[in-house]
C-alpha cells in the first residue's frame, strides 16, 4: 500500500512537471518570452542626433533578417580616418517594442514611425515572408512619407516589395533576392525587375537594391563610396576584413 502511495505521488509530480514545460513552451510560441519581456522594460532613450550629419534610418520589424540590418550598421559606423563620427545611423520601426529577427535575435529601435526625424537615407529590408508585411500601411506609408526628401532609397532582398507595394520607384530598374525577380515583376509590373540571378546590385537615379543577405554589404558599400570617397570605403572594407571573406580556403 505504501509503494502505491509513492507511485502515485511520483505520477502526480511528473504530470505536474510536464503541464509546466506544456505551459512554458505554449507561453513561448504565442510570444509571451520572458526575455522579450525583460528587454521591453529596459527601452533605451531615443538616440541622439548630431545636427550637420546625413540621417541614414533602418527600418525594422518583426521576422527581420538580422543582416540586412546589421550590415548597413557596420558599414555606416565607422568614423573617419581622424575618428570623426560621418552619419547618424538610427532604427526605426512601428512600436518602441523589441523587434525580433528571423535568426532570434532581440533589437529594440531608436525610434518609431511616428517620431523618426527627417531621412537623407532609408534602408528597407526584407523578411523570408513579406506577405504580412507589405499590407502594413503603416510600414508602406512610412516609406512613401520619407521617400519624399531622401537622397536614397536602398532596399535589400524581398524589401523591393515594399518599395513595388508603395509606387515610390514604378519605371525604375531594381533587383532583389535570388530567384525572386520573377514574383516581384508579377506582383509589381511597374518595376523594371533586373536577373538577379547575375545582378547583385543596383542603381538608377536615387533608388539601389541588392539581393540581401551578405550582398547587403555591397549596396551599403557603394553607396558608403558615393557619400565619403575610394579612400574611406577600403579603410571599411579592411575593417571588416572582407579581403578575409573573399579569399577564403584559398
Amino acid at each position: 500500500m505504501k509503494t502505491l502511495k509513492i507511485v502515485t505521488l511520483a505520477l502526480m509530480g511528473l504530470l505536474v512537471s510536464c503541464n509546466a514545460d506544456k505551459a512554458e513552451s505554449k507561453n513561448q510560441n504565442e510570444g509571451n518570452n520572458p526575455v522579450v519581456e525583460k528587454v521591453a522594460e529596459k527601452k533605451a532613450p531615443l538616440k541622439q542626433i548630431k545636427k550637420g550629419l546625413p540621417t541614414i534610418g533602418l527600418i525594422m520589424y518583426n521576422q527581420v533578417l538580422m543582416t540586412e540590418v546589421t550590415a548597413p550598421i557596420d558599414v555606416f559606423t565607422k568614423p573617419s580616418e581622424e575618428g570623426v563620427q560621418l552619419f547618424n545611423v538610427i532604427t526605426i520601426a512601428e512600436t518602441m517594442d523589441p523587434v525580433v529577427s528571423e535568426e532570434g535575435l532581440i533589437m529594440l529601435p531608436d525610434y518609431t514611425f511616428s517620431n523618426c526625424p527627417e531621412l537623407d537615407i532609408i534602408f528597407v529590408p526584407s523578411a523570408y515572408d513579406m506577405s504580412t508585411t507589405v499590407k502594413n500601411d503603416n510600414i508602406v506609408n512610412f516609406i512613401k512619407q520619407q521617400n519624399t526628401h531622401t537622397d536614397y532609397t536602398v532596399s535589400n532582398c524581398a524589401g523591393a516589395h515594399l518599395i513595388g507595394e508603395s509606387g515610390i520607384a514604378d519605371g525604375m530598374k531594381i533587383v532583389t533576392y535570388i530567384g525572386g525577380g520573377e514574383e516581384l515583376q508579377e506582383n509589381y509590373p511597374n518595376l523594371k525587375v533586373q536577373d538577379d540571378a547575375s545582378v547583385s546590385y543596383v542603381e538608377d537615379g536615387k533608388f539601389i537594391s541588392s539581393n540581401g543577405n551578405l550582398a547587403s554589404y555591397i549596396s551599403s558599400l557603394e553607396l558608403l563610396e558615393k557619400l565619403t570617397d575610394k579612400k574611406h570605403r577600403k579603410r571599411v572594407e579592411a575593417n571588416l576584413y572582407l579581403d578575409r571573406l573573399q579569399n577564403w580556403g584559398k
